[in-house]
């Protein structure tokens, strides 16, 4: 310790090191220590005034030849024998390595410590460090019962019950050696204390109580077993002490030892995975808009050339478009991740224990926390994985995390099944639509509902070109593309330039489709209007009606096209109301209608009553396709 310490701090350890020896040791011993202490001071001295310490060698050095020499000068004068020298090598040697293990703790980023990223080498170094100082403690025993002992395993209970499985057993190992060479035949301490915490750590669901009892057990068979009269006693006293002491501790000491486990367990170092996708993902996004300026540019100059026909040019030009399109697709994965505020690994490792217990191996699972503190929990599978989504696990799940969560969406694809569960929010949305097709059993509407499986529900109304098979193509395709972007974690503006352009050169012939969307967030009540093309929305609130009315072209006239946007706030009991243009243009329905149904009707008579009061009003011979959807906060 000495050899280790710095400027400021190498005298104290000088002082405490030789009254230590004065005090524990026997008369010739303590001459012996006591002068390897002195030899150890001077050298730090040197050091630390000609040339200070850069690495652990030279104190390591210094440790083993003061101990080395003193023990040598003091078995020539006794005449020992070839075991007494073997012993003083043994010292020398254990000297030597303590050295090594005090250097490297006092010499660790303690803010490193703190967020959770030091090197597990630097980790057991300051566990070893800390064994060693208790080592020298213990000798201080009340009725042969040692303070320094009931603490060692109460570091190491405490690790079992709030820390992890690894570490108690590296603490146990390191505490049960250097407590085990304190003393003469104490050696099964190593054993002792490591074989109780694996056993006590199959107890952590019975609270401090359950560990501590069969930690105690376990020292009470090897104390027996070992035979060591009072000192076998005096262990099997110790740890029940501890035990005791665990289980008596205050909530708000508990919470600190667990907070001190699993604060910043989840804090992303830099440099980490997550860090660097985000930057990988936006170098790609910016690389792609980069290509598809270029392409843009040199078909700006082809054509100067006359190279190409109009409709061909056209049609290139759509082309180059998806490089923005996917340019934006990948931003809006960068800020999704971004936006994770932190991952829970040790939550993951607690959920892949239990789906280990049902035979689902899983082959990844993200516990993903945002930066309102909202939870999401995404499990990868294999395909032929059954029971994934069992209300059993999802009881279990809410368990472990301590909070409730949905249904969640089960997806399958060629990567395997994936559930997603979202935290359950602080609403729910109460849904009622209905739909007239003006020729046929076709549609030109298509009418979707989603949950995104982040806390938002997803309202969709596409408007097909016409009436029929062709408008119902166009608005299906228009619909069913814009969902299955949003439920993969793009954005509204990403994901409508790819709708655009799949509408766009989808046929020779025009194809366009109008899109009414609103995006609700269950947790706050933010409702967010986006519109392409698509007729007023409105907003029912307390006995009155909000107009949404926003000027946008549909999708698949032109390029570029773009989303019109307008936020509302929504509280409890409001409703929103999204209707095809077939309902709109009756020349009849006005906004006051829709407040004179009756309140207590649910969104879907009331979707019914809507439709129906237009179709009263009506002309039967020139009706289009007629959708609407009546959403309600709850």
């Amino acid at each position: 310790m000495i050899t280790a310490s710095g400027k400021g701090e190498f005298l104290f350890s000088t002082v405490g090191a030789g009254l230590g020896y004065i005090i524990f040791c026997s008369p010739d011993n303590a001459v012996r220590y006591f002068s390897a202490v002195i030899i150890s001071a001077v050298g730090t001295f040197a050091i630390n005034m000609f040339k200070g310490k850069k690495d652990a060698g030279l104190p390591m050095l210094i440790s083993f030849l003061s101990v080395l020499s003193t023990g040598f000068v003091m078995n020539v004068k006794s005449g020992a024998g070839a075991g007494e020298y073997a012993l003083i090598l043994g010292e020398s040697i254990l000297a030597t390595g303590g050295s090594f293990f005090f250097f490297r703790a006092i010499h660790c980023n303690f803010k490193r410590l703190k967020l959770k990223a030091l090197p597990v080498a630097d980790l057991v170094c300051l566990a070893v460090t800390a064994s060693v100082i208790l080592s020298g403690l213990s000798f201080i025993e009340i009725k042969g019962v040692s303070p320094a002992r009931i603490f060692a395993v109460l570091v190491i209970l405490s690790t079992v019950r709030f820390g992890s499985q690894r570490w108690s057993l590296i603490l146990s190992l390191c505490l049960g050696f250097a407590l085990g060479i304190s003393r003469e035949n104490s050696l099964f301490l190593l054993g002792a204390y490591a074989f109780s915490a694996l056993v006590s750590s199959l107890f952590t669901t019975f609270s401090s109580l359950g560990v501590g009892i069969s930690f105690s057990v376990s020292m009470a068979f090897f104390a027996v077993a070992a035979n060591m009269g009072s000192f076998s006693l005096c262990c099997g006293v110790e740890s029940l002490i501890a035990s005791i002491i665990l289980a008596l501790l205050p909530e708000v000491v508990t919470d600190k030892l667990s907070g001190m486990w699993q604060e910043g367990a989840d804090i992303a170092p830099d440099g980490s995975l997550r860090q660097s996708l985000i930057v990988r993902l936006r170098l790609a996004s910016s690389a792609l808009a980069q290509v598809s300026e270029n392409v843009r540019d040199v078909r700006e100059k082809i054509n100067k050339l006359g190279r190409f026909e109009p409709a061909e040019s056209e049609l290139r030009m759509v082309a180059a478009d998806q490089f923005f399109s996917i340019s934006d697709m990948l931003e809006d994965l960068a800020f999704e991740f971004d936006e994770a505020e932190s991952f829970d690994f040790k939550t993951a490792g607690k959920i892949r224990r239990l789906l280990g217990e049902y035979d689902i191996y899983p082959e990844n699972i993200s516990v993903i926390e945002d930066k309102f503190g909202r939870q999401r929990i995404e499990i990868l599978a294999p395909k032929d994985t059954l029971g994934l989504d069992s209300p059993v696990i999802r009881s279990e799940i809410s368990k472990i995390c301590k909070r409730d969560f949905e249904k969640g969406r089960l997806s399958v694809s060629s990567a395997g099944r994936l559930l997603s569960m979202m935290e359950k929010p602080n609403y729910k949305m109460s849904i009622g639509f209905a739909q007239y097709c003006a020729e046929g059993n076709l549609c030109g509407d298509t009418v979707k509902t989603i949950n995104d499986s982040r806390g938002h529900m997803i309202l969709i109304i596409s408007d097909g070109m016409g009436k029929g098979s062709r408008a119902a193509l166009d608005g299906a395709m228009g619909a069913g593309l814009l969902s299955k972007l949003l439920c993969a974690g793009f954005g509204f503006d990403s994901s409508l330039k790819v709708v655009n352009s799949a509408l766009l050169v989808k046929s020779s012939e025009e194809s366009l489709a109008t899109l009414d969307c609103a995006s609700v967030d269950l947790f706050t009540g933010k409702c967010e209007f986006y519109k392409a093309g698509a007729p007023a929305s409105y907003i029912v609130k307390n006995g009155s009606i909000t107009k949404c009315e926003l000027s946008s072209m549909p999708a698949g006239i032109l390029r570029g096209i773009e989303f019109a946007k307008r936020t509302a706030m929504l509280s409890a009991g409001d409703e929103i109301i999204l209707m095809s243009d077939g309902i709109t243009d009756t020349p009849t329905l006005m906004p006051e209608e829709f407040l004179s149904f009756e309140e207590d009707l649910s969104p879907n008579d009331k979707a019914k009553a809507i439709l129906d009061f237009a179709l009263k009003n009506s002309d039967s011979r020139h009706r289009d396709d007629m959708s609407v959807i009546v959403a309600r906060l709850e």
